[in-house]
């Protein structure tokens, strides 16, 4: 009697579901080799290590490495969105969402193995060879500021808002990994108060100079 099959049949004998699973996990293996260490140091011979995957599985479910950083990134996006959007929805006060996103940042810069911004680092390594990579950074990127434009426009602040925050956001995680420091977190929510409350109307941490001083 033969047995019944959970789904169609690869080439290479596995069913569907199977390679699926495999591909996850071995995206889930080497997710944190490639961040910790950058994607060209870490050769397929160690991506079959890590996996346990042998090569030639391993190349039939990706025919090339870029086929594996690109499943990477897009986890990676993932994750960021839902990290952030958590972060940010986590509080009702319409000033304090957009806010949120720098204390999403302060925490992350304080992890262990805090490297960094993962889009950034692949673009520095392989944007400049691999059109695939680079699009997925910049429509990460895109991605990013369309989220803080609609968290902006939800708190009726106008839309030059969000790519003034996306730059201060950018800005801190690209510093904090050089510095190897959490406080450009603190300075770039600091300095994102005065943009936002700039643009709702609301910003008095300024005096305006042609007021006449008060009299002791």
């Amino acid at each position: 009697m033969p047995v019944a099959q959970t789904g169609p049949m690869s080439s290479g004998g596995t069913t569907a579901a199977d390679d699926d699973a495999a591909r996850a996990g071995i995206v889930a293996a080497v997710a944190p080799l490639f961040y910790a260490r950058g994607f060209t140091t870490v050769g397929m011979d160690e991506v079959r290590t890590v996996s346990g995957v042998s090569l030639k599985r391993l190349y039939r479910l990706f025919p090339s490495k870029e086929d594996i950083i690109e499943q990477v990134l897009l986890g990676w996006r993932d994750a960021w969105e839902k990290n952030v959007t958590a972060q940010v929805e986590s509080t009702q006060v319409p000033r304090d969402r957009l806010l949120a996103v720098f204390d999403f940042l302060a925490a992350w810069f304080t992890s262990e193995g805090f490297r960094g911004c993962a889009f950034i680092n692949s673009f520095g390594e392989l944007g400049g060879t691999s059109g695939r990579i680079g699009s997925i950074v910049r429509g990460q990127k895109a991605e990013f500021q369309d989220y803080l434009a609609r968290v902006a426009a939800g708190i009726g602040a106008p839309p030059t808002l969000a790519p003034q925050l996306a730059i201060l956001a950018e800005g801190a995680v690209t510093t904090a990994a050089i510095s190897a420091s959490p406080e450009p977190a603190r300075q770039a929510r600091a300095a994102a108060e005065i943009l936002i409350d700039s643009a709702l109307g609301t910003c008095t941490c300024h005096r305006n100079r042609s007021e006449p001083e008060d009299e002791a």
